[in-house]
């Protein structure tokens, strides 16, 4: 079997920049485990695989895969599959509305809009599939171990670190100084065991006690 793919580079406007994304446009005959490896094989932070939408109304279904697991949603492969799909009339999804795009995900319906310079898409704008929901507080130990910082490094101040989604949970983390998101660095066993999901620190550019 032959797959035809396309990598592309999202958030940038030169090659080699930004954030990389493999592309198969159309996936029909590949089982998930088949989508599995060749995310893996690709070894990008993210692939796509495009099929046939269920619902005729809608463009696609599109799979997200990283080297390791299956994502529910994720912002830079939307952007990257609709500016490959705008730009191609090929593959396993149906022809855009305009310059609108429905995707049916595992976390939802994901609207986007292509963006134009003049025919040639440029890119895409999408809306999240979930109204962003807060979850649990998660122990600044727990995050700390996760990620190789002290528990002090953890800034509390504004929040605990937290579970938060719009399609995707993620652990929410700041930290005091950038020094310490140098010092940043999450152990897979450790995170997946302890909290079992990805962790993203930030820090507070301003704040008034």
């Amino acid at each position: 079997m032959k797959i035809s793919y396309v990598t592309v580079d999202v958030f940038t406007d030169r090659p080699f920049g930004g954030n990389p994304l493999a592309v198969v446009p159309d996936a029909r005959g590949l089982a998930p485990d088949q989508m599995q490896a060749i995310a893996s094989e690709f070894n990008l932070s993210e692939t796509t695989f495009v099929l046939p939408p269920g619902d005729p109304g809608h463009t696609a279904q599109v799979r997200i895969f990283t080297p390791r697991a299956e994502l529910p949603f994720a912002g830079h492969p939307n952007v990257g599959t609709a500016f490959v799909l705008g730009s191609a009339a090929a593959g396993a999804a149906r022809p855009a509305d305009g310059d609108t795009m429905i995707f049916e995900e595992k976390a939802g319906l994901v609207p986007l809009t292509l963006i134009r310079d003049g025919a040639a898409v440029r890119g895409a704008r999408l809306a999240a599939p979930q109204a962003l929901s807060v979850g649990e507080r998660i122990a600044c130990e727990t995050v700390s171990a996760a990620c190789s910082l002290a528990p002090d490094d953890i800034d509390t101040r504004v929040h605990e670190p937290c579970i938060a989604s719009c399609g995707l949970p993620l652990i929410f983390a700041a930290t005091y100084a950038l020094l310490f998101l140098g010092a940043f660095r999450q152990q897979p066993g450790v995170s997946a065991a302890a909290i079992g999901a990805l962790i993203v620190t930030y820090l507070l550019s301003s704040f008034t006690a």
